[in-house]
């Protein structure tokens, strides 16, 4: 406000333009791989992309592959509105700001640019700004060589499930139908049941709440032979 507004006289001086001027979306070719992310996230749908496919041959020990080959990459900036949208999209680093803004045109047909223009365009491209010195580093950086941090341990005691149980606390059961019968002759004709951890003074079997109490021949209930 306190000093002389200076007009630049152009087209003999030339504008200093920002490192991010949004002037023409340019093409690098050999990086795209023809995904159609940017002709499908379009709004304006002024991005139009034909390829075909071709055979690679295989190397050794392989098989051959198919690719996409690129045949006509155009965008008509007649309807592009410069949102964007297409180079943020772009996974593989195909498209991006030029800021190069002299292509207007008289008649509203030759604003529709193919590939070899929008790749000429590539060349005004300006390279990214430098990181300040004392940020921190890119996360891509920092992820390809920082060291490999080990997971943290826990100080606590051992968890219950964890630790192993001692082989006195385990009790070996029986399943059902492993148990002798009573006076068969394939396990000896024994007459009396005795539970393998129970020995010759465990007590007698009784019935579980609810189950009726086993029964010896001669009638009376919870007394064996």
């Amino acid at each position: 406000m306190l000093s002389r507004s200076v007009t630049q006289q152009y087209p003999e001086v030339r504008p200093e333009l920002p490192p991010r001027s949004r002037g023409v979306i340019a093409l690098v070719e050999e990086n795209c791989t023809v995904c159609m992310l940017c002709a499908r996230e379009c709004p304006d749908w002024c991005i139009y992309i034909d390829s075909h496919k071709e055979t690679l041959p295989a190397p050794e020990g392989g098989r051959p592959r198919a690719r996409n080959m690129l045949d006509r990459f155009a965008i008509d900036f007649s309807l592009c509105m410069y949102c964007g949208i297409c180079i943020e999209v772009c996974p593989f680093d195909a498209l991006f700001w030029s800021p190069e803004f002299e292509y207007a045109d008289g008649d509203i047909r030759n604003l529709l640019h193919e590939k070899d223009k929008l790749a000429a365009w590539a060349q005004t491209v300006p390279p990214p700004p430098a990181h300040e010195p004392n940020a921190d580093p890119p996360k891509e950086l920092a992820a390809a060589s920082g060291p490999v941090r080990p997971r943290p341990t826990s100080s606590g005691p051992p968890s219950r499930s964890a630790s192993p149980r001692p082989a006195s606390s385990v009790r070996a059961i029986r399943p059902p139908g492993a148990l002798p019968k009573k006076n068969d002759p394939s396990t000896g004709g024994s007459s009396v049941e005795k539970l393998s951890t129970g020995g010759d003074d465990a007590p007698p079997a009784t019935a579980a709440p609810g189950q009726t109490p086993p029964t010896d021949p001669s009638g009376e209930p919870g007394e064996e032979r």
